[in-house]
């Protein structure tokens, strides 16, 4: 298959192309490099700067015999898209639209799409199934969810076939070190603990210690991106085979606190991990996680690089010669 990475640059891009040339896929990137970095390219995959707001850009890139997309290029700060949805509508409404219209014009049928477990909201009960209600507290999430409604009409009317991975919370590096280029400015937790422990940042602030968890502190489902980008290519040889049309979690089921993450970053790196605490924020509720038994049900998924220890050291390996 000759699959179109688009947003294949970024962080978790990086890390799906280093899984699809290991399954001997052809890959080419499209990356407008707003947050992504060539530093994050493979010289094994092609690469084209384009833009998803340009129709033509996105167009042209569909017509060199594609198979299958992975869109993973859009917006992702939660708080940001609360006090800027026009951006948010704009890249991951108007962009996706974009890449969707030029899909049928290209007659490319299979897409693997980056949701978000944001989708679901505050948790009604944990850990979320896909048959959870969908109630997105954010507008990040609301244009997650809204572009699986616009994926259900286009495989009814167009039978574009896709898979809508909903990740839980994205963590780790690639442990063989391939991926250079680290996220700037940062939004989650296990990079700014980072950033702490080196002295980027002054201390982490802990939001809220009085949750009803063990310790007071926020739980969520932590990750490993390779984890992640072994169930794209798994989505990919899914569709390949003729498979339906499929949203799925991505997670472990096994949440870990926010001062379980301090303090194992301590014993991993062993040095200590400044921090304090500070008020909730709105919206962030106590225990978020995932049940991906339908992952693997569907694809044979399973989280095999996701404990704490393998996620900590090799983020620590990224950071600790800055």
């Amino acid at each position: 298959m000759h699959i179109l990475v688009i947003g294949g640059a970024g962080y978790i891009g990086s890390h799906v192309v280093k899984a699809l040339l290991q399954r001997k896929m052809k890959v080419t990137v499209f990356d407008n490099l707003s947050t992504g970095t060539k530093l994050n390219l493979f010289k094994e995959a092609d690469f084209i700067e384009g833009d998803i707001l340009n129709y033509n850009q996105i167009l042209d890139a569909l017509k060199q015999n594609v198979d299958g997309i992975v869109l993973l290029a859009g917006k992702k700060a939660v708080g940001e898209s609360m006090e800027n949805p026009m951006k948010y509508a704009l890249n991951n409404i108007n962009g996706v639209i974009n890449v969707l219209n030029a899909m049928v014009e290209a007659g490319v049928k299979k897409a693997i799409f980056s949701s978000s477990a944001s989708v679901y909201g505050t948790p009604l009960y944990t850990p979320l199934d896909e048959k959870h209600p969908e109630n997105p507290m954010s507008f990040y999430g609301f244009t997650k969810l809204e572009t699986e409604r616009f994926l259900k009409w286009y495989d009814q009317l167009k039978g574009v076939k896709f898979v809508s991975l909903r990740y839980f919370n994205a963590v780790g590096y690639d442990e063989d070190g391939d991926i250079k280029g680290l996220e700037e400015n940062p939004q989650n937790l296990l990079p700014i603990v980072m950033e702490a422990v080196i002295g980027k940042r002054e201390k982490l602030k802990i939001f809220g210690n009085d949750y009803d968890t063990p310790d007071g502190t926020c739980i969520r489902d932590y990750i490993h991106v390779t984890d992640l980008a072994t169930a794209h290519a798994l989505a990919l040889e899914y569709l390949d085979k003729g498979g339906e049309s499929q949203i799925l979690n991505l997670g472990t089921s096994l949440g870990s606190s926010v001062l379980e993450m301090v303090h194992k970053t301590e014993e991993v790196v062993g040095k200590k991990v400044p921090f304090e605490f500070a008020p909730r924020r709105a919206g962030d509720p106590a225990i978020v996680t995932a049940k991906p038994d339908k992952a693997f049900e569907v694809l044979g998924w399973k989280a095999t690089h996701s404990d704490l220890k393998n996620i900590i050291a090799s983020t620590w390996n990224m950071y600790k010669n800055l």
